[in-house]
Order: structure tokens, then C-alpha cells, then sequence
């Protein structure tokens, strides 16, 4: 590693390590329903008005089985929201390129992936969903799953510094609470960043690009009804296309990236996701969409500390994931910038070690810095393919994954993740 990467790799660590206290002291503020934050004067009357609307009592905590319930019951009608939007896609709004309606299969693929913040995509964005779609259907669970994850994780926490309580909080109350004062706020000064780097926010329809070099592609010939054409040994019949002209998608993109990275949801924009000039433009973009990835995380850790009375515990837990983190990394970046070996065989320079499947603009360092810390927090965005990495350097994100997200891991997720770990650790050791 160079210089560069060393001095990246430290400022990364230390700014994630100065934003984690003040971070999970408005957590701490957020997750109590009589906690006072800075954004009360505006958004107070705000929440008083959707508990209304909703006839809540804020006051009235659930226990564990009520709490289940409200989340199951609103995961349920949110997958039917979703599911519906990608079905009548073709009849709504804000759809300039004429996409039809999702298949039921894809549809209902896609629906529970963003509802249980899965975000696995079997599409590519640009061309499959239009801005409604990508917009209301898609980044309304990024941030609701977002918000579900982090209210858990606070209802696990409550019960464990609860010694008499048999309740653990308001499931509806959190919801609210973490989308008005800490979701929304973010992410509308995040996606203001992000345009200013480059990204896109438009409603625009996708433009077209003459090319300076047209090529010719060879493509499968179809008859009228569309179907590819068989020759006698039953491959299909090429035939040669010029290409002269460059599909450019537009779209609301700012807006989604930002819960996106936020929200460790990763369902990209693009088919390409991080890799795209579009979805990720700058290398200052590129640091701090990887900073956002653990940044609620990394936070959640001291909300434990604050909670349970015991700041100790709230940095154990976050130094075992930064010593996690870092191993992770450290694997991962040797094996890709070694190269392939098989390569080295075949007298192949490959001084700037395994590029395959990576942005030169990103290099092996930040290519394998964002692949760590996405599987770490199964966040699912990427700006490298990872199916390219090496056979040792592959196995970092695939251990990130298997470990369930505990390194730091999903808002929320992470954290309750890790504390099972914990739990089990002090029954088994005695």
C-alpha cells in the first residue's frame, strides 16, 4: 500500500471514529420519544400531526409481542405497495421511456428484496423501472427498512437495559421518529453533496449521444414477432449492427444514492451501481459514500454505551468491529494488488496488480476498500465486480456476508447482529 492509501485509510477510520459520539448522542435523543434535538422547532409539529393523522399515543409502549406485530403488519402492506407500483408501472406517472409493467415474478422478487432491505437486484434500473418507480416504489423501503432496522436494534437495546420494563418501546413511534428527525434531514444534505459533484437529480427522459467512433456489433437477427432466428445447427443468426448513437439514462439519482448509502440498502440506480460515472462521479464522492455505509452503524454502537450505562461496552463492541474491518481489509488488498498468478505465468505485466472488473479511476485500493466495507454492512452497492476478484481476494466479501453484517453491519442490523454474537459469547465461555 502507498502513501496514499495509508493516509486515506487512517482519515477514514478517524473521521468515521470523531462522527460516532455525536452521531449516537442524537440517536440517543431521536430514539426517546421525549428527546430534544436541534430540529424540534420545525419537525415537532410535524410529528404531532402524523400521530394524529394516525391516532397515536406516543406514550403507550408496546412489548415484544406488539412491537413484532406492527413491524410484520407494516412490512406486509409495504411489499404490496411496492409490488403494486412495479405491476401498473405502464399506467403511472413519470415514466418517459414507456417501460412496461414489471412480470409478477420480478416484480414480486424486487418487492420483498426492498422491503426486508435486501435490496438484491434480478434488473438492471436504467432499463427496467422508470422514475416513479425508482422513486416511490423503491426508495420509499430504503427508507422505511432503513428505519425498521435501527428501530430494532433500539427495542433489543431497550430490553437489555430494561430490568423491570416489560415493554421496549413504540414500533410506530421509532418508524416516525428516525425518518423525520435523522433519515430525511441526512439525506436531504447528502443528495445536495452528491449533485454537487456530478450526480444527476432530473425527471428528465434518457438523452441520446452521437458517438465520435461508431462500431459495428454483431447482434442475433429476428423475424417480425421479434424471435431470434435458428440456422440448421440451431445457433442463432448474427448479423452485423453499426452503433452510432449512446443511450444516456437520466433520472432522479441523487435522491435514491443518498438513502442508498445511508440506509446500507445498496439497490442501485444503475445495473453498474457505484462503478457508474453517474452514481458515483468524484473520488470524493467515492470516500464518503463509503464513510455513510458505517456511519449510523459505527454511531449505534455508542447509543448502546449510552443506553446501558456503561460507555465501555458501547467501544468494545465498535473497536471488535474495526479489528474485523481491518483484517478484512488488509486480505482483501494484498490478494488483489498481488495480482493473478496464473497471469504472472503467462509473463503478463500486472504491476497495477488485479484490475479486472475495476474502475481505473478507483484503483485496487479504493476497489477494495468500498468491497469491504459493502459486504461488512451488507449494503449491496459496489464500484468494483467482485465475481472478478481474486480467488483469496473474493473471499473477504464472501466472509463479510456469511459472518451475518455484524462488522459494523446494516443500520440496525449490525448492531443486534453483534450482540447476539456477544450473548452467545458469554453463555459459552461461562
Amino acid at each position: 500500500m502507498d502513501l496514499y492509501g495509508w493516509i486515506q485509510l487512517t482519515l477514514y477510520l478517524l473521521i468515521l471514529l470523531l462522527l460516532t459520539k455525536p452521531v449516537g448522542l442524537y440517536l440517543t435523543r431521536v430514539l426517546d420519544e421525549e428527546g430534544r434535538t436541534f430540529l424540534d422547532p420545525v419537525l415537532k409539529p410535524v410529528e404531532r400531526l402524523v400521530y394524529r393523522s394516525l391516532r397515536l399515543e406516543p406514550k403507550n409502549e408496546q412489548d415484544w409481542k406488539q412491537y413484532t406485530l406492527s413491524l410484520l403488519a407494516f412490512s406486509f402492506v409495504g411489499l404490496l405497495f411496492t409490488y403494486t407500483i412495479l405491476r401498473l408501472q405502464n399506467l403511472l406517472p413519470l415514466n418517459p421511456q414507456g417501460f412496461g409493467a414489471v412480470s409478477p415474478d420480478l416484480a414480486f422478487n424486487t418487492a420483498a428484496s426492498f422491503t426486508t432491505n435486501t435490496n438484491w437486484q434480478s434488473y438492471g434500473g436504467e432499463s427496467t423501472l422508470s422514475h416513479f418507480s425508482q422513486m416511490v416504489g423503491l426508495v420509499f423501503h430504503n427508507f422505511v427498512s432503513a428505519a425498521a432496522g435501527i428501530a430494532i436494534a433500539a427495542a433489543l437495546v431497550r430490553g437489555i437495559a430494561r430490568h423491570t420494563s416489560k415493554t421496549i418501546g413504540h414500533f410506530w413511534v421509532d418508524l416516525i421518529r428516525v425518518n423525520l428527525y435523522l433519515l430525511l434531514p441526512l439525506c436531504c444534505l447528502y443528495a445536495v453533496f452528491l449533485v454537487s459533484q456530478g450526480m444527476i437529480q432530473n425527471f428528465k427522459p434518457y438523452e441520446k449521444a452521437m458517438l465520435i467512433e461508431p462500431v459495428t456489433i454483431q447482434v442475433p437477427q429476428k423475424d417480425a414477432t421479434g424471435q431470434e432466428i435458428k440456422g440448421k445447427a440451431g445457433n442463432a443468426v448474427m448479423e452485423q449492427r453499426r452503433v452510432e448513437t449512446q443511450t444516456i439514462a437520466q433520472g432522479p439519482m441523487a435522491s435514491q444514492v443518498a438513502i442508498k448509502m445511508l440506509g446500507t440498502n445498496g439497490g442501485g440506480f444503475f445495473n453498474a451501481n457505484a462503478s457508474h460515472p453517474y452514481e458515483n462521479p468524484t473520488p470524493l464522492s467515492n470516500f464518503i459514500q463509503m464513510l455513510s455505509i458505517f456511519l449510523i452503524p459505527s454511531g449505534l454502537t455508542y447509543y448502546l454505551g449510552r443506553m446501558v450505562k456503561n460507555q465501555k461496552h458501547g467501544w468494545a463492541v465498535w473497536a471488535a468491529m474495526a479489528i474485523l474491518f481491518l483484517s478484512a481489509f488488509t486480505i482483501c488488498w494484498w490478494a488483489e494488488s498481488t495480482g493473478n498468478t496464473r497471469l504472472h505465468v503467462l509473463g503478463v505485466d500486472a504491476a497495477l496488480g488485479n484490475m479486472e472488473g475495476k474502475e481505473v479511476r478507483f484503483g485496487i485500493f479504493n476497489s477494495t476498500l468500498f468491497a469491504t466495507i459493502t459486504t461488512a454492512a451488507s449494503c449491496g452497492a459496489v464500484n468494483s465486480m467482485h465475481d472478478s476478484f481474486t480467488p483469496l481476494g473474493g473471499l473477504i466479501p464472501l466472509f463479510n456476508i456469511q459472518l451475518g453484517e455484524v462488522v459494523f453491519g446494516g443500520v440496525g442490523a449490525g448492531l443486534y447482529g453483534m450482540l447476539i454474537f456477544v450473548i452467545l459469547a458469554v453463555f459459552l465461555t461461562g
